[in-house]
């Protein structure tokens, strides 16, 4: 296990951030993470994510993180078959040497390999293993686990009782931002069934999200037996219907509850989204666990943390299962859309004090009079409008048409290097 000074945490509570990859790792550290996550190219439920091999990328991943006084804890959570244990030992020996401070499971045959190979490895319970309840996390406590992931359909005053009847240094973790699943738990065989990609092996391919098609009518009402009065419009376009489909969580304006309901770390779902996503997300979260601390008796949410978070590619905002049950609410929509409110057209690379002038590295294409926010990881946007374009030779320029083509914006002010450049008002609908 390696040693290093960890970061410490506001109010005991540690905002954990996912790191698909080194750059999403990187914007996890500089916008205000506590610990991340990361998965390897084998044994992660996000097989789509870059991730990192065992050899070589988590190391070094690891090491970054423990230069910045963050835990990085590594993914191993798929739903295991006979196949995927001949390999196991040594990846579990690699993760071991990468100095990882903990290792996420969900299958019982990978716990008790991990305590047979490196007994002195935290490990924590994956959301995948559907705990729901005291006497599960009792279960995995005396087996030598250190945290629970609790399952996304748990509600406040479940984790609440939970908390009471478990062992005061059993931590409970639970997502309060990103995708949910329709399935309970993630525990899901739509994607096996129809194209062979396992989401139990993490190679889910959301297939949820596609569209289905109602015969021989163009409409259906789907009606539960013995709730005739709730009905799920099984609606057809020329697109299709979704009714599988789930919202978002968001639980930003809540989080006083959350912090009262005993839970020691607040995740956030995202290692297969992009860096703005990991960057956005985290500072709203890094912001109002803060603005919390400082004051709890007069805390209240500040409107931009929505907004931004907004900013983001997004399913429409749900509070999840904390409020309300999945009995009560299957928290799906009719839609297959994603919502994005605005565009990253660039990342800052460094900043000019003598002329004030900003680098910036193309991500999307600007023009002369657009409207920009430079969002920085810590602190308030600054909002410029696009007066003058500069090439590298500082010669005037009426937008940026080529890809990660370097370009100046003046600002008059130190702007941190790793901030994105944003352009509000790009309402599309952009699909996974």
């Amino acid at each position: 296990m390696s040693t290093y000074t960890r970061k410490k945490l506001t109010a005991g509570i540690e905002l954990l951030a996912p790191a698909g990859d080194m750059n999403k790792l990187d914007m996890a550290i500089k916008y205000g993470a506590d610990a991340v996550y990361l998965g390897t190219t084998a044994y992660s439920l996000r097989a789509a994510s870059g991730n990192f091999d065992l050899r070589y990328g988590l190391p070094a991943a690891i090491d970054k993180a423990h230069e910045n006084g963050l835990p990085a804890y590594v993914t191993m959570n798929i739903i295991a078959v006979p196949g995927d244990f001949r390999d196991a030992a040594q990846a579990i020996k690699d993760v071991q040497a990468s100095k990882a401070d903990a290792i996420i499971v969900s299958d019982p045959g990978l716990f008790t390999l991990v305590r047979e190979i490196a007994p002195e490895m935290e490990i924590h319970i994956s959301t995948q293993a559907s705990i729901s309840n005291a006497r599960a996390c009792n279960f995995w406590y005396k087996q030598g686990a250190r945290r629970i992931v609790l399952a996304r359909e748990l509600s406040m005053s479940d984790i609440k009782e939970i908390r009471q009847e478990i062992p005061k240094d059993l931590e409970i973790e639970a997502f309060v931002h990103g995708a949910m699943c329709m399935a309970w738990s993630g525990r899901c065989m739509l994607s096996a069934h129809l194209t062979g990609r396992s989401a139990n092996k993490g190679a889910c391919t959301q297939t949820c999200r596609w569209r289905f098609k109602s015969e021989p009518a163009p409409q259906y009402l789907l009606t539960e037996m013995k709730r005739p009065e709730d009905q799920l419009l099984m609606e057809e376009d020329q697109r299709g219907t979704y009714i599988f489909n789930a919202k978002d969580m968001c639980m930003i304006e809540h989080i006083p509850e959350l912090i009262a309901s005993g839970i020691s770390s607040f995740k956030i779902e995202g290692r297969t989204k992009s860096p703005f996503y990991v960057a956005t997300v985290v500072k709203a979260y890094r912001e109002a666990i803060d603005t919390w601390a400082a004051d709890p008796k007069n805390y209240s949410t500040d409107p931009e943390w929505l907004r931004d978070l907004s900013q983001t590619v997004h399913r429409p905002f749900d509070t999840g299962f904390y409020f309300q049950s999945p009995q009560e609410d299957a928290k799906v929509f009719e839609d297959d859309t994603m919502i994005r409110e605005a565009a990253v057209v660039g990342m800052v690379k460094g900043y000019l004090p003598q002329s004030g002038l900003v680098l910036v590295e193309q991500r999307n294409k600007i023009s002369l009079g657009d409207e920009l926010e430079l969002i920085q990881p810590r602190g308030r946007h600054i909002h410029i409008k696009a007066d003058r374009i500069f090439d590298l030779e500082k010669n005037p320029i009426e937008s940026t048409p080529h890809p990660q083509m370097l370009y100046y914006l003046p600002v008059g002010e130190h702007v941190a290097s790793g901030a994105f450049v944003r352009r509000s008002g790009d309402k599309d609908t952009p699909k996974t």
